[in-house]
Order: structure tokens, then sequence, then C-alpha cells
């Protein structure tokens, strides 16, 4: 929501009037001074249905008028349907949609383009707080397994929500978690593959002939993991790869399992990869489908504490927290390895990928305790 000043304010008053942190409001608007903020000035105001309900009951009354204008249209404010979708095929031009809201909705976050995958759609990164305890998520890392990019977009809301309401979890304060907490969110890592597997593809496909004779000349990409080049993107870390090299069934590129000539050759699990290396996270977590169950550490890599996340992951949604899986080359297996730090993978849900939006539900009430723990139970 944008305003106009009416008179020479600060922001101080402004939250108190709206009954926003002022932080957000600084946030929102870092052009802005915060000790003062001239007449005839605009303003980017957080808005979740708390906020429309008290700005909306009060709009008309002269301690709101007096200071500030809301543009035509804007008021009164009616009942927002579903923010984020969550019954839907989630692709990638209904992320850039969700995007859009969550970015007027909650004008504090950051969004930067830390990529571009190999048909140049940018790939983006949420930037949410500026604590000293720096997190990392993704998701669809594999294409089949789009589900996990609106599992995210819907864990983000919920805590996006509650860090403007002044909520909590489990007695943890959002805000608290806000000002403690930088959290970067990368919530679809392979966008050419997701598109392939819920679209299709059309005859006009630049990588049509190639990527029909990877799949076996079959229209039908359900079964389809890799970016469109056909390389897996989680067994492309120098994690042992020549391990997954050697025993991995295809020996080219495939619609899954590949995992390329040598390990980084694809701009996704390259700009994965220069992300960690500039952003220096205590903590990832890349979110997959399926089987309920949280893989952790690497080769002993792992400090203490990851030991004691795991557990509370676990309490939080009755996933299985596994330590030692055969398995090499990932995006977790790697960070753990090359940085000593906390890495996990969760493997939403149950059943045959891709995971049906019929158990969104399920998995998200499962889940969500473990995005929250991720925040809070991450020692300095």
């Amino acid at each position: 929501m944008i305003v106009r000043v009416k008179r020479d304010t600060h922001l101080k008053e402004l939250s108190h009037l709206l009954n926003i942190h002022e932080q957000l409001l600084f946030e929102a608007n870092p052009a802005c001074s915060a000790a003062c903020i001239l007449s005839g000035e605009t303003l980017r105001i957080p808005f979740t249905e708390n906020v429309k309900c008290h700005i909306s009951s009060t709009f008309n009354a002269p301690h709101i008028r007096n200071i500030i204008d809301f543009y035509e249209g804007q008021l009164p404010l009616p009942p927002s349907p579903e923010f984020i979708q969550k019954k839907r095929a989630y692709d990638y031009i209904v992320l850039l949609e969700d995007l859009e809201k969550i970015l007027h909705a909650y004008p504090f976050v950051e969004k930067r383009t830390i990529g571009h995958s190999v048909l140049g759609l940018p790939v983006y990164e949420l930037k949410i707080g500026n604590g000293p305890k720096k997190v990392h998520m993704n998701g669809s890392f594999h294409a089949n397994e789009w589900i996990t990019t609106s599992v995210l977009m819907n864990w983000l809301h919920e805590y996006l929500e509650a860090v403007v309401d002044g909520g909590s979890f489990e007695g943890h304060s959002a805000m608290d978690l806000y000002q403690q907490v930088s959290l970067s969110f990368v919530p679809m890592v392979n966008p050419d593959g997701v598109q392939l597997v819920l679209n299709g593809l059309p005859s006009d496909h630049a990588h049509y002939h190639s990527t029909l004779h990877m799949n076996n000349n079959s229209l039908d990409f359900d079964q389809w993991k890799a970016n469109i080049n056909g390389v897996d993107l989680n067994n492309q870390y120098p994690a042992n790869w020549e391990i997954e090299k050697e025993r991995k069934i295809p020996k080219a590129p495939s619609s899954r399992d590949y995992p390329g000539d040598a390990p980084l050759t694809e701009p996704e699990s390259i700009m994965m990869a220069k992300l960690v290396e500039t952003e220096n996270f205590h903590m990832v977590v890349a979110v997959h489908t399926q089987g309920e169950e949280i893989y952790w550490g690497y080769m002993d890599c792992e400090p203490e504490q990851a030991g004691i996340i795991v557990k509370e992951f676990s309490r939080q949604s009755g996933y299985k927290a596994i330590r030692t899986i055969d398995s090499h080359a990932g995006f977790r297996d790697w960070f753990v390895l090359e940085k000593k730090k906390c890495g996990y993978t969760i493997e939403l849900g149950t059943g045959v990928n891709p995971l049906p939006l019929s158990q969104f539900d399920d998995i998200y009430n499962k889940s969500r305790g473990i995005f929250w723990a991720s925040l809070y139970m991450l020692k300095s």
C-alpha cells in the first residue's frame, strides 16, 4: 500500500498510528529519514488482514487523516482471497505472480536475481531480515518436485504475516526472529525443468529434439527431474561427485540422475554455489519430495548443534531424521563438507513424484514447524 504524507512527521509516529513496527516501515522505505518525513512524500506500508482491519476502521479518524492520505481505490479494503496459491500447478508464471504479491504486501522484502537458467529465466532470491544468523532455503532443485515451491512460498507468507502482525510460533516472537536472522529464499532453482513438467514441450521449444530424445521420445514429462540440459542439479556438487558419476545409470544427459560431465557445469548449480560462497550461510535447508524424511550431516563434517536442530525438526514434523545415507554430490552434502555447518534435505510428503496437490494441506501442516525451527534453533 502507498500513502502520501500530509504534514511533516516521523516514522515513530506513523508506527504508532498504523500499528506497524518502526523497523519494518524504515526497511520498506530506505530512502526516507527516520527522524523526519516531509509533507508530500510517499511511503510504502506493509499490510496484512490485521493491518487492513486497523486502517479500514480508522481511516476517517482525524488523527489519521491529518497525517496521511490513502490513494483512491485503496480503501476501504475488502477481505483478500487466498494470498499465495496452493491448489494450482505451481509453475514459474504462478511464482512470478506470487512474488509480486509478496513484494507489494511486504515491501521490506528484497528481491534480487542471482542468475539465469539455461533458457534464460531469471532465478530469484528473496532476502528477509538482517540479523547475524544467516539461513538459506530453496526448492524445486528437481523439476517434478515443483510442489516444494508452493510450500516454501506459503511458509514465507505465514512468517511475514506474523512479523507484521506481531505474531509468534510456540512462544518465539516473529519480529524477534526477523531481527535475529537473515533469511535467504530461492523458491525455484530449476524453472526450465518445472515449466517442462507442468506445461509440456511446445513444438517451437529451443531444445525440442534433444529434450524429446532424453525423455525416450515421450511427451509425458511427469518423471523429469533434471534441468533442460538433462543434468540432475542435485548431483552436481564437488562432494565425492566421482562416486555418483561412476555408479549412476545414465551415462549421458537424461530426464533424471545424470550428474553431468563434471561438477558445477550447469548455470543453476553454479549460481547456487556462488550464492553460498558469497553469503556465508550458517545453515541451509533444501526442500525436496518425497518420503517424510530429513537427511542431515555428511561424512561427520557437521557441527554438534546439527543433531540438536534435526531433533527439533523431527519433533515438529513427525519426519524421520536420517544421518547416514549412501548418497553424494548433493547441494546439502557439499555445503556440510565444504563449510562444516548445518545442512538439511527435507523430503516432503509420501508417494510418487510429482506429488498431487491433494497432499498440500497435509504436507504444509506437518512441515511448517521445520521452517520456524530453522529460525529459532540456530545458535550464533
